[in-house]
């Protein structure tokens, strides 16, 4: 459009504002096409994300595509179509605009500073990418950032032949210590199981839901993890194990992965016993690693059981069956169902059976009486031996194995490096199990390696097909390269923000990578797209030829394409960090799951734009005066083809 910009004092007619409009078309469309295709291609890795981390990531990956669809289809549709009912009058020349000319001011001294210095910026470039390499090393990684519910669940578990009884005075105990902490709300314990077929919570194991006060009401300088520590320092109750995590994270863990905490050790063998002693053996063994929380080993065996074991010589002797007996301690012990009551359309079971002070002990147990023909009632200790024995409390098994569990969870500290020293530590024990006993990590774990499985297997895979778009953009390997260089250099400021803010490598971390790298490839394009654009201009002024052309001609016509289309890339670049940056000031729930997405886009975006307006016409010129030396001329590259 750089012919039209001297008619400033006649208006356009109708012919030559169609020109204007046909030549924008032809401009616009195929950069339109490919950045679309691009970005597109960069979000395949959060397509193929599976179980709880694609449920959360899909619609924004969704959103995202079908946006730019819609609008690549309007950019080429209606935006000619307004722009012929709007473009009236006369055509300005960019450098007519105020805030354009003191962009253009400002960036033309830096860039031809930078062109004069090209080995020394280059250098710093790759000082900052190895610095930002080293960086990345040393942050700590987990699967997904833990989301604040705004709530606690606290899940101790007793020994396995706990009472009914001393549950609930335990309950009591622990519900009375909680509330005296001045951050929370509401108490709400449990203990047992629901009346349901998807429950099967042992009585042993307690679950009590704590509500905080909002975040405002809460004691000066004090965190989540502050209360949760005062908590626990003061439910140290003997015989009981504490464990702390929220609802909802704790039934998606357990209904994924059949872990109730963060990390879940699961032993897998043949005996129970077994079992038993190689997750204890473990749990020493991990006891004393910075961050490990809340250990303890699932208890498997420990359980008490009431044996009735019949004599049948003595059942022969007063003329009684085995049936007799059962149906006694049937009655007794489990109830004997009577009748049903129908109360409309609910159905209600009438039972019958012993009181509670007939058998409540081994005693009370040994005098139930035993109805016979001749001799009339007997005690039960008469005809039968009844005792008390060990035995497990639950049997979990999985896959068709038997299965012990060491449960922890990780606070203060990223979980990555945790699991990673613990399966250090455990690596000579793992050795020595015996044949048929072996190990598997689960729990949050399990899932960070499969979302990392899934994002190594297609990253190569999606940097190839980005590749060959670029390719076909600009039927060229060096400027598909040079356009491909912006990655690691827009990954740059993504990591320094990363890393100042603290925040663990995560998916949704790697979906703000992920959504960056179309980002950075896009403005890369753009500023390739313009140079050439230039370099044509060029060319068409002063011949294509060694003779003819000089790096001082070069590097004006590098700084005309980079400075003289600087509003377009600095607008691209702008509607994407502006509409970010209110997410870093976002509270409540849900901005602990946003922000590690928002902070790699957010210094990427800067540090690309950076690169992109500073660093490529830097590499652009030296490609450029290299093929010039080698060639004797210049490539074109018309992308309109």
């Amino acid at each position: 459009m750089t012919k039209w910009f001297s008619r400033e004092k006649d208006p356009l007619n109708e012919a030559e504002k169609m020109a204007v409009i046909e030549k924008s078309s032809k401009q616009v469309g195929p950069g339109v096409f490919y950045s679309t295709i691009i970005v597109v291609a960069s979000f395949l890795p959060v397509f193929l994300l599976t179980g709880m981390e694609g449920k959360l990531f899909h619609p924004l990956a969704w959103t995202k595509t079908y946006i730019l669809l819609i609008d690549a289809v309007l950019a080429v549709t209606l935006t000619p179509v307004l722009i012929s009912l709007m473009l009236k009058g006369r055509l300005k020349p960019e450098s007519a605009n105020p805030i354009t000319r003191t962009l253009e001011n400002i960036y033309t001294p830096i860039l031809k500073w930078c062109l004069k210095w090209r080995k020394t910026i280059i250098g710093i470039n790759l000082l900052a990418l190895a610095i930002g390499i080293v960086m990345m090393t040393r942050l700590g990684s987990e699967f997904m950032p833990p989301l604040d519910e705004g709530s606690l669940l606290f899940m101790p578990v007793t020994l396995p032949d706990v009472s009914n009884s001393e549950a609930k005075r335990l309950l009591q105990v622990q519900d009375k210590l909680i509330r005296t902490v001045p951050e929370v709300e509401h108490v709400l314990g449990k203990a047992g199981r629901a009346n349901t077929a998807t429950d099967n919570s042992p009585i042993s194991m307690i679950e009590t839901i704590i509500l905080l006060k909002p975040a405002d009401k809460w004691r000066k300088g004090i965190s989540k993890d502050d209360i949760i520590n005062e908590l626990n320092a003061k439910l140290q109750i003997p015989g009981v194990t504490n464990g702390w995590t929220q609802p909802i994270i704790n039934r998606i863990n357990m209904l994924s992965t059949g872990i109730r905490t963060d990390v879940g050790l699961k032993v897998y063998g043949q005996n129970l016993d077994s079992i038993y002693a190689f997750s204890q053996t473990i749990k020493k063994q991990l006891e004393g690693i910075d961050g490990i929380k809340d250990l303890y080993v699932e208890p498997i065996t420990g359980g008490k059981y009431i044996d009735i074991v019949i004599r049948r010589e003595e059942i022969g002797r007063y003329g009684l069956s085995i049936d007799d007996v059962n149906a006694v301690i049937e009655t007794a012990l489990g109830g004997m169902k009577l009748t049903t009551t129908i109360e409309g359309r609910q159905r209600f079971s009438v039972n019958a059976r012993y009181g509670q002070d007939f058998r409540n002990n081994l005693e009370a147990l040994k005098r139930l009486q035993v109805q016979t023909m001749e001799f009339g009632p007997v005690p039960l200790s008469a005809v039968a031996e009844v005792r008390l024995s060990d035995g497990p409390p639950m049997i979990n098994s999985e896959n068709a194995m038997l299965r012990g569990t060491v449960l922890f969870n990780v606070r203060e500290r990223d979980l990555g490096s945790t699991v990673k020293e613990a399966r250090s530590k455990l690596n000579q024990l793992i050795s020595r199990l015996p044949k048929g006993y072996f190990l598997e990590w689960s729990g949050q774990w399990e899932n960070q390696i499969r979302a990392n499985q899934t994002l190594k297997m297609i990253l190569p895979i999606v940097l190839l097909i980005i590749f060959i778009v670029l390719y076909f953009t600009y039927h060229s390997l060096k400027e598909a390269l040079l356009t491909m260089v912006t990655v690691p250099f827009a990954l740059i400021g993504g990591v320094f923000m990363v890393y100042f803010y603290g925040i663990n490598l995560s998916v949704a971390v790697a979906v703000g990578f992920i959504a960056l790298f179309g980002m950075a490839i896009e403005t890369a394009m753009l500023m390739t797209i313009y140079l050439n654009e230039a370099m044509e201009k060029m060319v068409a002024e002063h011949g294509n030829s060694r003779e003819t052309l000089t790096p001082k001609i070069i590097r004006q016509y590098v700084v005309e394409g980079s400075a003289k289309r600087l509003r377009p890339k600095l607008m691209t670049v702008s509607v994407s960090l502006f509409g970010l940056i209110p997410i870093l000031w976002a509270t409540g729930v849900g901005s602990d799951i946003m922000r590690p997405i928002t902070v790699p886009l957010i210094g990427g975006t800067i540090s690309s734009t950076i690169y992109v307006l500073l660093i490529t016409p830097v590499i652009f010129e030296i490609i450029k005066e290299r093929e010039l030396k080698r060639n004797g001329k210049i490539e074109l590259i018309d992308v309109k083809e």
